[in-house]
């Protein structure tokens, strides 16, 4: 098995004053696909939630005997193709009235504009001359 690491360098005096050396290292990557990022549904989710209340559990239950009592007047010669795209396109539009969409998370970054400030405050600090160590600073 060969390594893919490329190339390794360490560069002296980088780290304004410092005794830490800067490593740059060239790599080649091999990219492995996530098989569950190719299985990933990007379609409309409902709100099967609502289901256990009673009120909306009839609604739906009405609108998908309406929706399909109107489909009994099709006729046999029908492509089947056809017939299936109107039985889900009916099951799904029930759905997305008496049920409605499901709302997914919205995740907060944890990097965000104040924590770019006080890194930019820390690097300016610690390239003259401070330490930042705890709550307090000392001069070195």
């Amino acid at each position: 098995m060969h390594s893919s690491i490329l190339d390794v360098r360490r560069f002296k005096g980088v780290g304004c004053g410092t005794d830490y050396y800067l490593v740059v290292a060239k790599f080649r990557e091999s990219l492995a696909i996530n098989n569950q990022a190719t299985q990933r549904f990007n379609g409309e989710r409902y709100n099967l939630r609502k289901l256990s209340e009673l009120e909306v559990r009839k609604q739906y239950q009405i609108e998908i005997t309406n929706r399909f009592s109107a489909l009994e007047n099709l006729s046999d010669d029908e492509d089947i193709n056809r017939a299936w795209e109107n039985i889900k396109g009916n099951v799904k539009t029930s759905a997305k009235e008496s049920l409605g969409l499901h709302e997914m998370k919205q995740h907060k970054r944890w990097f965000d504009e104040g924590c770019l400030v006080f890194y930019i405050k820390g690097s300016r600090l610690k390239c003259s001359g401070y330490m930042i160590q705890g709550k307090g600073m000392y001069i070195i």
